[in-house]
Protein backbone atom coordinates (compact mmCIF):
# COMPACT_ATOMS: atom_id res chain seq x y z
CA UNK A 1 0.00 0.00 0.00
CA UNK A 2 2.51 2.44 1.36
CA UNK A 3 4.53 1.68 -2.34
CA UNK A 4 1.85 2.42 -4.61
CA UNK A 5 1.09 5.58 -2.78
CA UNK A 6 5.13 6.37 -2.82
CA UNK A 7 4.71 5.02 -7.06
CA UNK A 8 1.95 7.44 -7.52
CA UNK A 9 3.28 10.69 -6.00
CA UNK A 10 7.02 10.03 -7.83
CA UNK A 11 5.34 9.56 -11.54
CA UNK A 12 6.09 13.20 -12.22
CA UNK A 13 9.71 13.71 -9.73
CA UNK A 14 12.56 14.08 -11.73
CA UNK A 15 15.01 13.96 -8.93
CA UNK A 16 14.83 12.22 -5.73
CA UNK A 17 17.47 12.24 -2.82
CA UNK A 18 19.54 9.48 -2.25
CA UNK A 19 21.43 8.32 1.45
CA UNK A 20 24.47 5.86 1.11
CA UNK A 21 27.38 4.98 3.44
CA UNK A 22 31.00 4.42 2.72
CA UNK A 23 32.62 1.36 4.96
CA UNK A 24 33.20 3.66 7.88
CA UNK A 25 29.98 5.00 8.25
CA UNK A 26 30.60 8.47 6.85
CA UNK A 27 26.84 9.17 4.82
CA UNK A 28 25.89 10.93 1.70
CA UNK A 29 23.27 12.12 0.25
CA UNK A 30 22.66 13.35 -2.98
CA UNK A 31 20.34 13.96 -5.90
CA UNK A 32 19.87 11.47 -8.52
CA UNK A 33 17.89 11.52 -11.69
CA UNK A 34 14.50 9.60 -11.59
CA UNK A 35 14.31 7.08 -14.43
CA UNK A 36 10.90 4.93 -13.33
CA UNK A 37 9.48 2.31 -10.75
CA UNK A 38 8.81 -1.18 -12.41
CA UNK A 39 8.70 -4.80 -10.45
CA UNK A 40 9.74 -3.54 -7.45
CA UNK A 41 12.59 -1.41 -8.35
CA UNK A 42 13.57 2.26 -8.62
CA UNK A 43 15.55 3.08 -11.48
CA UNK A 44 17.62 6.19 -11.09
CA UNK A 45 20.55 7.54 -13.48
CA UNK A 46 23.99 8.57 -11.72
CA UNK A 47 26.03 10.75 -14.47
CA UNK A 48 28.51 12.53 -12.08
CA UNK A 49 29.74 8.80 -11.03
CA UNK A 50 31.29 10.63 -7.83
CA UNK A 51 30.94 9.43 -3.78
CA UNK A 52 27.10 7.54 -3.97
CA UNK A 53 28.66 5.24 -6.83
CA UNK A 54 31.46 4.78 -4.56
CA UNK A 55 29.46 4.23 -1.24
CA UNK A 56 27.37 1.95 -3.04
CA UNK A 57 30.23 -0.41 -4.93
CA UNK A 58 31.29 -0.86 -0.95
CA UNK A 59 27.98 -1.11 0.68
CA UNK A 60 25.28 -1.22 -1.85
CA UNK A 61 22.53 -0.10 0.22
CA UNK A 62 20.55 3.10 0.36
CA UNK A 63 17.86 5.00 1.39
CA UNK A 64 15.40 7.46 -0.85
CA UNK A 65 13.60 9.90 0.36
CA UNK A 66 10.53 11.43 -0.97
CA UNK A 67 7.73 14.22 0.04
CA UNK A 68 4.34 14.39 -0.87
CA UNK A 69 3.76 18.54 -0.61
CA UNK A 70 0.24 18.59 -0.51
CA UNK A 71 0.10 16.40 2.50
CA UNK A 72 3.46 16.90 3.48
CA UNK A 73 3.59 13.14 4.14
CA UNK A 74 7.30 11.88 3.68
CA UNK A 75 8.16 8.55 2.42
CA UNK A 76 11.24 6.60 2.65
CA UNK A 77 12.47 3.72 0.48
CA UNK A 78 14.87 1.44 1.78
CA UNK A 79 16.89 -1.72 -0.44
CA UNK A 80 19.62 -3.16 -1.98
CA UNK A 81 21.26 -1.60 -5.02
CA UNK A 82 23.00 -3.14 -8.11
CA UNK A 83 24.81 -1.02 -9.96
CA UNK A 84 24.19 -1.59 -14.08
CA UNK A 85 26.78 -0.30 -16.34
CA UNK A 86 26.58 -2.63 -19.72
CA UNK A 87 24.26 -5.15 -21.05
CA UNK A 88 20.96 -5.20 -22.52
CA UNK A 89 19.01 -3.89 -19.56
CA UNK A 90 21.59 -0.72 -19.09
CA UNK A 91 21.45 -0.11 -22.71
CA UNK A 92 17.57 0.41 -22.85
CA UNK A 93 17.68 2.15 -19.48
CA UNK A 94 19.82 4.77 -21.26
CA UNK A 95 17.65 4.71 -24.04
CA UNK A 96 14.61 5.35 -21.70
CA UNK A 97 17.21 8.20 -20.06
CA UNK A 98 18.07 9.87 -23.02
CA UNK A 99 14.25 10.68 -23.77
CA UNK A 100 13.78 12.19 -20.43
CA UNK A 101 16.73 14.01 -20.88
CA UNK A 102 15.56 15.69 -24.04
CA UNK A 103 12.48 16.02 -22.91
CA UNK A 104 13.93 17.89 -19.71
CA UNK A 105 16.37 20.04 -21.10
CA UNK A 106 13.86 20.92 -23.84
CA UNK A 107 10.81 21.78 -21.80
CA UNK A 108 14.01 24.41 -19.33
CA UNK A 109 14.49 25.91 -22.13
CA UNK A 110 11.37 27.34 -23.43
CA UNK A 111 10.08 27.77 -20.16
CA UNK A 112 13.59 29.82 -19.59
CA UNK A 113 12.90 31.64 -22.65
CA UNK A 114 9.06 32.25 -21.74
CA UNK A 115 10.66 33.88 -18.69
CA UNK A 116 13.03 36.54 -20.60
CA UNK A 117 16.02 34.53 -19.45
CA UNK A 118 19.26 34.33 -22.37
CA UNK A 119 19.58 30.71 -23.57
CA UNK A 120 22.80 30.81 -23.03
CA UNK A 121 22.06 29.75 -19.31
CA UNK A 122 20.67 26.70 -20.28
CA UNK A 123 22.69 23.37 -20.44
CA UNK A 124 21.35 20.75 -23.00
CA UNK A 125 24.34 18.28 -23.64
CA UNK A 126 23.98 14.37 -22.47
CA UNK A 127 26.82 12.76 -20.29
CA UNK A 128 29.40 11.24 -21.85
CA UNK A 129 28.95 8.50 -18.89
CA UNK A 130 26.13 6.89 -17.06
CA UNK A 131 25.45 4.55 -15.11
CA UNK A 132 21.96 3.09 -13.25
CA UNK A 133 21.19 2.31 -10.03
CA UNK A 134 18.66 -0.77 -9.88
CA UNK A 135 17.28 -0.09 -5.94
CA UNK A 136 14.93 -2.97 -5.17
CA UNK A 137 12.69 -1.76 -2.98
CA UNK A 138 12.77 -4.11 0.11
CA UNK A 139 10.95 -1.29 2.82
CA UNK A 140 8.78 1.42 2.48
CA UNK A 141 8.34 4.04 5.30
CA UNK A 142 5.48 6.78 5.63
CA UNK A 143 5.97 9.74 7.62
CA UNK A 144 3.08 11.56 8.59
CA UNK A 145 3.18 15.41 9.88
CA UNK A 146 1.68 14.18 13.31
CA UNK A 147 5.05 11.99 13.80
CA UNK A 148 3.41 9.00 12.72
CA UNK A 149 5.53 6.28 11.08
CA UNK A 150 4.08 3.03 8.95
CA UNK A 151 6.46 0.22 7.95
CA UNK A 152 6.21 -2.04 4.95
CA UNK A 153 8.29 -5.07 4.40
CA UNK A 154 8.09 -5.86 0.72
Amino acid sequence: MIAKKINDLIRDYNFIAVATCDLEGRPNVAPKLFLKVENNHMYLIDYVIGKTFQNLVVNPKASLAVTDKDTLTGYQINGPVEILSEGDEYGKLVEEFQKKELSLSSRRIVEGILRGESHKSFEAAFPSKVVVFKVKISEAVEIRSSGELKREKM
